[in-house]
């Protein structure tokens, strides 16, 4: 496969089908807009690599916001949202057009803390076609980062996560729009949550939610694109690799079956 060429525009990395090396035939998917999770957030475009050249090699556009988590879980959603937005638009202004492609589907895409941001948007997720959770997280600042949340206390800075666990599900059920989400737990992962995510769609009329479990652990979105980069072709463990095209595989045939609804 030839090298997929990754472009920044602003905290924006973007990989496009025609850059991403082998495309599979047929018409493009849409568009992808993803967000990770922890550490992992700042350089999307190496630490969930294989995952998103996969999707692109699908036929997506991919967009990964980069960012640093912080405490303000409503701001930095807030943030992600407007990036994305912007994105849409400089993408649409190169083209010569003024309003995005016809037909053209957003498929927000989460990891860990991502899942939150994106159920966060400010729109509710009006403006996307669906919505993949992988690994869903919302533990309290002090599971999470338990010295930042001590030294919060003692200095008297924000030291817990806003919106808080218990607030974020309230408003998930609440002012969440999106009927159509995806969650996928990993059989070994224990810093995921889904379930408790999955009750909370479940109480809006008309949640078409769904949740899945596969094979993993909390880091196999990312495990396998960031040990190759760091340790070479080699590093690479079969049994992971299979375990993420599979991962690839489920997104990708979901996405398109919601695509094909009405």
């Amino acid at each position: 496969m030839a090298e997929a060429l990754w472009r920044q525009r602003g905290p924006i990395w973007c990989l496009d089908p025609a850059t991403s090396g082998a495309v599979r035939p047929g018409p493009r998917p849409g568009r992808i807009e993803f967000i990770g999770g922890s550490y992992l957030a700042a350089t999307p475009q190496l630490s969930y690599r294989r995952l998103l050249e996969a999707l692109a090699g699908q036929g997506w556009s991919v967009r990964a916001w980069s960012y640093v988590p912080g405490f303000d879980h409503q701001s930095q959603a807030n943030e992600a949202w407007r990036a994305f937005r912007a994105d849409r638009e400089a993408t649409t202004r190169a083209a010569g057009d003024f309003e995005m492609p016809a037909g053209e589907r957003v498929l927000r895409l989460g990891h860990s803390l991502g899942c939150k941001l994106h159920l966060l948007a400010p729109d509710g997720g009006r403006r996307s076609a669906a919505l993949v959770a992988l690994s869903f997280n919302n533990f309290s600042a002090e599971r999470s980062v338990p010295l930042l949340a001590e030294m919060g206390q003692q200095f008297g800075f924000r030291s817990e996560f806003s919106p808080s666990p218990q607030e974020t599900l309230q408003l998930v059920s609440s002012g969440y729009r999106q009927s159509r989400n995806l969650l996928v737990r990993f059989s070994r992962d224990d810093l995921d949550q889904s379930p408790r995510l999955f009750d909370a769609l479940r109480q809006r009329a008309g949640d078409a939610s769904e949740l899945i479990e596969l094979p993993g652990d909390h880091l196999t979105p990312a495990s396998a694109g960031l040990r190759r980069n760091l340790l070479g072709d080699w590093a690479d463990d079969p049994s992971r690799q299979r375990r993420f095209e599979r991962l690839a595989d489920t997104i990708g045939s979901w996405a398109l079956q919601e695509s094909a609804t009405p």
